[in-house]
């Protein structure tokens, strides 16, 4: 029988995030905040604690204050050393001589004597930039059931993706026989009878330590490497034993696997999209994979003004989420997230958009497919996402025209 306690979480929080800015000029990408209440790390903590797994370090890096904050004040709930449970962050620690974290590798390397201290029988490296469900068991089991060295969750991928992805080719029994790290899609290896498809690491990885570093302590001595999981140690680690594809397993409950890596505009604002649906396609609302979060001293959401016919104003909001502390004043909102503490004060429309913390949006003001961070005031009249070209002028505009606007600019 696995004993979950002889399991350690490794949660890889230290990348720099630069295709999410202007979201990451302050923050770590982990700390972005995701679905109004939440982070995008309490993704993967959730899944953690709902896996049953309490042993969890987490490796920062660039702009850790505000992760380092929320892992104090949001997940303490976890931490009981005196039972062997804690959530600690760990920056580089230096001991193979850089300052820095080079790659995933290096960074796991870079704390084996904290990984060791824990003794564990499994290692589970995971990432804190992707939405998904997931029962960290299956892969866990896996690994002991097969006497594998490495298990690697997989999902099914279309073929003309796979060069954003590592892609596996696999025997019968799930074992990897051959991994390509981001091919083009007519060298990519496919799934049998399904040329169209391929199997896609998700960068979720089940290790035991013993093999998983010695093959760290040859990539580490390797000045060709670039100290990655994906591009270094997964082909060491097939060289020297078995490592096998574990299918993804979603706890989302949806009609197909629900996975996204939300490292880009693009994928954190589709992301918040998916979750207004009228049958959302990721679910907040799962009592039996519940998704925790920082706990909020705040009053109930507010919708104020119901003054029908010309001239009036109504405080309406329509498949949206609306998060406490917020007041809908006889503004309108469709299809966006409304964080804590926002006000859309009257005849002002926001749509298919995002509002961090305490972002104010004044009258008559009108915001659409736009990204605004936290405690930043839309003067009344204004309009962001209607003119793209003259939003390029002041602000950052994505390749599909979503406008960011960063925390605490002065709009004038």
């Amino acid at each position: 029988m696995i004993r979950l306690d002889k399991v350690l979480v490794v949660l890889l929080a230290g990348g720099k995030g630069e295709r999410l800015e202007p979201l990451t000029r302050d923050r770590a990408k982990p700390a972005v905040p995701f679905g109004g209440m939440y982070r995008i790390v309490d993704m993967t903590l959730s899944n953690c604690i709902n896996s049953g797994l309490r042993k969890i370090l987490v490796l920062t890096q660039y702009m850790s204050r505000s992760l380092d904050a929320h892992l104090r004040e949001a997940w303490r709930f976890i931490s009981r050393p005196h039972l062997g449970e804690f959530i600690d962050p760990l920056p580089p620690q230096q001991r193979t001589g850089e300052e820095w974290y080079t790659g995933t590798a290096a960074a796991i390397h870079q704390n084996k004597t904290s990984i060791q201290h824990a003794n564990p029988d499994v290692l589970l490296s995971l990432s804190g930039d992707q939405i998904y469900k997931m029962d960290y068991r299956h892969m866990i089991e896996m690994l002991f059931d097969n006497n594998a060295d490495m298990v690697i969750s997989a999902i099914e991928m279309p073929r003309d993706q796979s060069r954003f992805f590592g892609i596996f080719e696999v025997d019968s029994e799930n074992r990897i026989v051959n991994f390509k790290e981001k091919p083009a899609p007519e060298d990519a290896p496919t799934i049998r009878e399904r040329p169209d498809m391929c199997l896609a690491s998700m960068g979720i990885y089940a290790f035991r330590p013993k093999p998983l570093f010695e093959a760290l302590e040859e990539d580490a001595a390797d000045k060709a490497s670039s100290h990655d999981i994906g591009r270094d140690i997964v082909g060491r680690m097939m060289a020297r034993g078995k490592v096998m594809a574990a299918p993804f397993i979603d706890e989302n409950k949806k009609a197909f696997k629900y996975w996204r890596d939300v490292g880009n505009i693009e994928a954190y604002w589709e992301a918040h999209m998916d979750l207004v649906a009228v049958d959302p396609l990721f679910n907040l609302y799962d009592t039996d994979w519940p998704i925790y979060m920082k706990p909020m001293q705040t009053p109930p959401p507010k919708f104020v003004f119901s003054q029908e016919g010309p001239g009036g104003r109504m405080g309406v909001a329509l498949d949206s989420l609306i998060c406490n502390g917020s007041i809908i004043s006889g503004g309108r909102v469709r299809n966006s997230v409304i964080g804590p503490l926002v006000r859309v004060n009257s005849y002002a429309e926001v749509r298919e958009s995002i509002l961090f913390d305490g972002v104010e949006v004044g009258r008559h003001a009108r915001v659409q497919r736009a990204i605004i961070d936290k405690f930043v005031r839309v003067p009344e009249g204004m309009s962001i996402g209607y003119d793209i070209e003259e939003d390029r002028k002041k602000f950052f505009v994505s390749p599909s025209g979503i406008v960011v606007i960063p925390k605490r600019t002065v709009l004038t």
